[in-house]
C-alpha cells in the first residue's frame, strides 16, 4: 500500500513538471516566438535582472497598479484648479485610479489610469478609447512633489483627446503591435504594425527589457538549459562583443532625439544594427546646435570634448544600463579623474570659492550643470506661471561661473 501511495505522488509530479514544461514551451512572446521574455533570464542571470527589474529603463511603462502609480491620492493636495468653476481631482474608486473632471460642483468626465510613464523625474499617464491610448491632463513631478500639467497641456482648459502614438511607446515599452504575432519576428513588418493606429493591449511588453537591449532570447536560453557548463554567451548580443559605434547607436536609438527622417521602426532595432539604417539625420551632431537636454543625451555628449578625444568613451563609460544612474556625484569624478589625472587647471576664482576635495569628488556638478528644458514645461494648479523641467545636461564643458 506504501508503495502505491508513493508511486501515485511521483506520477502526480511527473505530470505536473510536465505541465510546467508544456506551458513554458507554449509560451509566445507578443513579439513573435523567438523571444522568451525577460524572466527567462532569472535562472542565469538573477543579479542583473534583479538590478534591471528596480531601474528605470525597466519602468519605462507599467500598468496603472496602485503600487506603480506617483502621488497622493488620499490626503494633501490632489486637486488641479483650472478657474473657480472647474477643477481636476485625483480619485480612488474601489481597486482604480482617476483623473475626475468637476465643473460647477459636477462631475463632467472621468477616466481611469491605464498606463504610466516614467518613474524617476515625472511620470504621466494614459488611458484607453477606442483600441488607443489618450494622455491624462495631469501629471505628477517629483521635483515639486506634485501635480501640475502634463508637457503641453494648457493650465486653463482641461481636455482629453491627446493620442499617444505608438513612436511614444518605441522608447518607452519593448512592443506595442496592432495584432497577436505568432510567428518569428524577423516575419514581421514592423513599419506597416507601427503606423497602423490601434493597439491590441496584449501585445504591449512593459517597460525596456533584457530583450529589448540583448535581442531575441529564446535560442540562447534553451542553448544554456541543455548545455549549463558552456560559459560563452550563445544566441545572444553581448555588448562586449560590440564596436563602439554599435553600442553608442543601441543607447542613441531612444537617448538620442532621432528627429529627423524616420526608415524603420525602433522596433525594428536589434542590438549591433546601425542606427543610421533607422534615422536620417537632418543635421550632424557635431555642429554648433542647441540640443535640449531632454531625450538627447548622446548628442549632447558627441558634442563633448571628452568624446571627441576619446577613443573609447561611450554611454556605459559612466552608466550601467542594468541600474539608475547613480546619485553619487563623487563615483562620476573617480570616472572624470581616470582621464584626467594631471593637467587640471581651475581658474583662481574656483580654487578660491571650493575646497580641493569639493573640486575632486564634484566634476560633475560643474561640468555636466543641471539645465532647464525647452521641450518640457508644466504649470502648477491655478496659476498661470510656467515651471521649468531640470535635467543634467550630457554636454561636458566648461561653464561660466561653475
Amino acid at each position: 500500500m506504501k508503495k502505491l501511495r508513493i508511486l501515485f505522488a511521483i506520477t502526480v509530479l511527473a505530470v505536473f513538471l510536465s505541465n510546467c514544461a508544456n506551458k513554458s514551451d507554449e509560451y509566445i512572446d507578443p513579439r513573435g516566438t523567438d523571444y522568451a521574455g525577460s524572466e527567462s533570464c532569472i535562472q542565469c542571470h538573477q543579479t542583473q535582472y534583479e538590478m534591471a527589474l528596480k531601474s528605470s529603463h525597466f519602468k519605462a511603462t507599467a500598468p496603472a497598479l496602485s503600487e506603480n502609480v506617483m502621488g497622493d491620492f488620499d490626503q494633501g493636495d490632489h486637486t488641479f484648479i483650472y478657474d473657480k468653476n472647474t477643477k481636476l481631482v485625483m480619485e480612488k474608486r474601489n481597486d482604480s485610479l482617476y483623473q475626475v473632471l468637476y465643473k460647477n460642483g459636477k462631475e463632467v468626465e472621468a477616466h481611469r489610469f491605464e498606463i504610466v510613464f516614467g518613474t524617476k523625474h515625472a511620470q504621466t499617464s494614459v488611458y484607453w478609447r477606442n483600441q488607443n491610448t489618450y494622455e491624462l491632463p495631469v501629471s505628477y513631478y517629483k521635483s515639486i512633489n506634485g501635480w501640475a500639467t502634463s508637457p503641453g497641456f494648457p493650465a486653463d482648459k482641461p481636455y482629453f483627446d491627446r493620442m499617444v502614438v505608438k513612436d511614444c511607446y518605441a522608447c518607452h515599452a519593448s512592443n506595442t503591435s496592432s495584432r497577436k504575432v505568432e510567428q518569428n519576428s524577423a516575419e514581421r513588418n514592423f513599419m506597416s504594425m507601427d503606423v497602423e493606429d490601434i493597439i491590441d493591449p496584449k501585445t504591449i511588453v512593459y517597460g525596456i527589457d533584457c530583450e529589448r537591449c540583448h535581442g531575441p532570447a529564446k535560442k540562447h536560453a534553451e542553448f544554456h538549459q541543455k548545455n549549463p557548463n558552456v560559459k560563452v554567451a550563445n544566441s545572444i548580443t553581448s555588448f562586449k562583443t560590440l564596436n563602439k559605434q554599435q553600442r553608442l547607436d543601441a543607447c542613441a536609438l531612444c537617448h538620442g532625439g532621432n528627429d529627423g527622417m524616420k526608415l524603420k521602426s525602433r522596433y525594428d532595432f536589434k542590438p549591433g544594427d546601425n542606427l543610421s539604417d533607422f534615422y536620417r539625420s537632418t543635421r550632424s551632431i557635431t555642429d554648433t546646435a542647441t540640443f535640449d537636454v531632454h531625450g538627447n543625451q548622446f548628442r549632447l555628449m558627441a558634442q563633448s570634448k571628452c568624446f571627441i578625444n576619446s577613443e573609447k568613451m561611450d554611454c556605459i563609460t559612466c552608466h550601467n544600463p542594468h541600474e539608475n544612474a547613480s546619485k553619487n556625484l563623487a563615483s562620476y569624478s573617480k570616472i572624470c579623474m581616470s582621464c584626467h589625472q594631471s593637467g587640471i587647471k581651475h581658474s583662481d576664482k574656483t580654487l578660491k570659492t571650493m575646497s580641493g576635495s569639493l573640486l575632486a569628488n564634484n566634476c560633475v556638478e560643474c561640468h555636466m550643470p543641471k539645465k532647464s528644458s525647452g521641450a518640457i514645461k508644466f504649470q502648477l494648479s491655478d496659476s498661470k506661471q510656467l515651471s521649468n523641467y531640470i535635467l543634467r545636461t550630457h554636454k561636458i564643458g566648461i561653464y561660466p561661473g561653475k
